[in-house]
């Protein structure tokens, strides 16, 4: 791993959900792979753009991330869109179901990655989702923050 961190290690990130989502607070979970799964993750081979988490018998588990299947692990290879556990403490898991429970509240992964020991990480974020009215006017201040950046710039 090179010497800038976790940067380097980040796999996939949810550009979409910043923007799909007002992200209240975010938790790093571990996550439970098999080999293969592992393996397409160092060749950058995933998508979570679709996913989300969700809450079964008090276990917290990955829904619809797509990891695709490798193509050198043959018959060991695995289900590509397979439901993935979300190792979390005691603790943290309370935190989120009650964050849930409250009215509109969603789970979104935001990125995936290794820690600095290889271990893959996911970063979630527990979310409201926005209203096309909220989508655009954070767009327009963005596109307004920019404007000015650039202005401050040719000034001085």
């Amino acid at each position: 791993m090179s010497s800038s961190g976790k940067r380097s290690g980040v796999v996939a990130e949810n550009r979409q959900a910043r923007r799909d989502y007002e992200i209240e607070e975010t938790l790093e979970v571990g996550i439970v792979l098999q080999g293969s799964e592992v393996k397409s993750l160092r060749a950058g081979h995933v998508n979570i753009a679709e996913a989300y988490a969700r809450f079964d018998d008090e276990e917290l588990w990955l829904i619809n991330a797509n990891i695709p299947a490798y193509k050198n692990a043959n018959r060991f290879n695995h289900e590509p869109k397979r439901h993935r556990k979300l190792l979390t403490r005691l603790k943290e898991r309370s935190k989120l179901i009650k964050a849930i429970e409250r009215r509109g509240r969603t789970l979104v992964p935001l990125k995936l990655y290794f820690s600095d020991r290889g271990i893959a990480k996911l970063l979630i974020g527990v979310a409201i989702g926005r209203k096309n009215l909220d989508k655009r006017q954070l767009e327009a201040k963005r596109d307004w923050n920019r404007q000015q950046e650039r202005l401050m710039k040719s000034q001085s």
